[in-house]
């Protein structure tokens, strides 16, 4: 996800207007399908009862997932776990905005899906504050909105108490790099390579970290060991293309 600051990140999730890109997606659906979306609509409007509403949204979001439009169908999921209060379902829900996130190349689609999993992982960590996976990915979805601060806090109280917490450490190690502290970085992908000595992302990172300290034979050495963990030719023609770059 691309780094914008929180109050950028709040003007592209409002920017995005939900009936609108509603409408959008459902114009090429087939007329079959507008009838069940008519149908589940209709029952919405009628009722105010959460306990009503919450498998409705579900229907709506299976709707959504038959007909191929993910990111419509995560976020009826988060509306129906959100009123199921199920942890269960809201870490799926949450984590499929998530990834849709991650891949998404329309910038506004893509802060709307990173504002709704935010949410829902926050609302999965008041059900359960000692959730540390749903900690860890609310850093990331932080880190990919511009609230760089929020996500290192989340992170630094999982490796406080648990030191070596690989997936805590190998976050706080890429955002080490992207924030150019380069001795940071180093120490957390040296921590997951302690205990995960081949752990291919700690081994790119470490070596990222190493070019940015000035150990550069450091650094081309460890991804020449990159090269034959892999033991793939396209890997490797990128690997020998990027240390051309420490030159």
């Amino acid at each position: 996800m691309s780094g914008r600051g929180p109050m950028q990140q709040q003007m592209q999730a409002a920017s995005l207007d939900l009936d609108s890109f509603e409408n959008a997606v459902k114009r090429g659906f087939p007329q079959h399908a507008l009838a069940s979306f008519q149908k589940v609509e209709r029952q919405l409007q009628s009722t105010h009862d959460s306990s009503q509403m919450q498998p409705l949204f579900q229907e709506m979001g299976d709707i959504y997932k038959e007909h191929k439009n993910l990111p419509l169908a995560a976020y009826y999921y988060y509306l129906s776990a959100k009123l199921a209060n199920s942890e269960k379902s809201l870490t799926f829900a949450a984590q499929l905005l998530l990834d849709l996130a991650r891949k998404e190349h329309e910038e506004g689609l893509q802060h709307w899906e990173a504002a709704n999993a935010i949410a829902g992982f926050e609302k999965l960590l008041q059900l359960n504050p000692g959730n540390d996976s749903a900690r860890i990915s609310l850093a990331e979805c932080y880190f990919g909105t511009g609230e760089a601060m929020k996500g290192v806090v989340l992170l630094k109280e999982i490796t406080n108490k648990d030191p070596e917490n690989k997936a805590a450490n190998l976050l706080l190690g890429q955002q080490g790099l992207v924030s150019g502290q380069f001795d940071k970085a180093k120490q957390r992908f040296e921590t997951v390579l302690k205990n995960d000595p081949e752990n291919l992302e700690a081994m790119l990172g470490l070596a990222e970290a190493l070019k940015g300290t000035g150990e550069k034979e450091k650094a081309i050495a460890l991804l020449q060991d990159c090269k034959k963990l892999i033991k793939n030719p396209e890997f490797a023609k990128d690997i020998d293309e990027y240390i051309k770059t420490f030159k």
